[in-house]
């Protein structure tokens, strides 16, 4: 069936589409009675207005675009993103906003995308994720004048509304979690080496293992996935100095870790602890449960949604700093093997 039309609520009622115009728009020219019958067949024949035509017109798209620069496949299998757009959609469709989300392989893609939905007025503003340094992205729609959020660090936001968490404070936590246990040899497996929120964690990182005089520390970097995940803890456990201690940077690659410590017979925790970001349920359903660095995602893009939301309604907006992840201790991590304690690993 077709879509209902506006000359289809003009013949069932009798009057010129004008009149009918007037009639959905609120607007004089038609009698109350007449108004009533015309809005009551529209919904009887379910019309709804055509968002691209009104934004044509100077109305509102009533829509929030979001381009993401990752391959499908990766975005289908990550329970970041999904929290990240759920918080986002409950927060726009409370408001009866619609989410236009579309996955690209570059960022020239990106902008060209922004930059065509807000010329045909397909969407009121922007939510912007995965912020590098010195970004383009930044430099190319900041003077378009969209309404834009950025979820990442606001060194590198420019004019832009940042929302943010600071990861600094959750490294530190981790690492002097695992020293603590005894631990002296840490890696990390970092995600993309060219996104701030990697680079501000590989810089905490080295930074708290230099303060507590930890020489065996190692980053590997991934594109987040759980085959690049365990293949990096294969190098990892398989070099002559393998770490007693591994923190993930997402869950997709710690769980794929954990299958990698099992397959070489390593013991977790016994062998290797493990640490994911990203405390999704995907780390409470494996055997030992994951520790992870806990935060609410959803709330994180229900808060850039909130932001945007009043960017595009004129308000005068702030950036927003959310509540850093939290360390949230399970079965995963333990005191390394006695060989290997603080005593027997200071005269190696």
């Amino acid at each position: 069936m077709k879509r209902p039309t506006i000359a289809d609520i003009a013949r069932r009622a009798g009057v010129s589409k004008v009149a009918v115009s007037y009639a959905l728009n609120d607007r004089p020219g038609v009698s109350e009675a007449k108004r009533a019958t015309i809005k009551a067949i529209a919904k009887e024949i379910g019309w709804r207005p055509n968002s691209a035509a009104r934004a044509l017109n100077g109305a509102q798209a009533r829509t929030v675009g979001l381009v993401v620069c990752r391959p499908a496949r990766i975005l289908g299998m990550e329970p970041f993103f999904m929290e990240l757009i759920s918080g986002i959609e409950g927060e726009l469709s409370a408001r009866c906003y619609a989410l236009m989300l579309q996955v690209v392989t570059d960022h020239e893609q990106e902008i060209e995308a922004y930059r065509r939905w807000w010329g045909e007025g397909r969407i009121d503003g922007a939510i912007l994720v995965d912020l590098h340094f010195d970004d383009p992205r930044v430099a190319e729609l900041q003077p378009l004048g969209m309404p834009t959020v950025v979820i990442g660090h606001p060194t590198e936001s420019g004019g832009l509304v940042p929302v943010w968490s600071d990861d600094a404070i959750a490294v530190q936590e981790t690492v002097r979690y695992l020293t603590a246990l005894g631990h002296r040899r840490i890696a990390r497996v970092a995600g993309l080496p060219q996104l701030v929120h990697t680079v501000l964690r590989d810089r905490a990182f080295a930074a708290v293992c230099e303060q507590l005089g930890l020489s065996g520390y190692s980053v590997v970097h991934t594109d987040y996935t759980g085959e690049e995940g365990a293949r990096a803890t294969r190098r990892l456990v398989s070099s002559p100095s393998r770490p007693t201690a591994i923190v993930y940077d997402n869950d997709i690659m710690a769980v794929a870790g954990l299958s990698v410590a099992q397959e070489m017979r390593l013991d977790v925790p016994g062998d290797l602890s493990i640490v994911a970001w990203d405390d999704s349920p995907l780390s409470q359903v494996v055997r030992p449960a994951l520790t992870a660095l806990t935060r609410d995602i959803p709330a994180y893009g229900a808060h850039a949604a909130r932001r945007l939301l009043a960017l595009i309604g004129g308000d005068d907006v702030s950036g927003f700093e959310d509540a850093a992840a939290r360390l949230t201790p399970r079965g995963s991590t333990a005191p390394p093997p006695a060989s290997l304690s603080p005593a027997t690993s200071a005269l190696s």
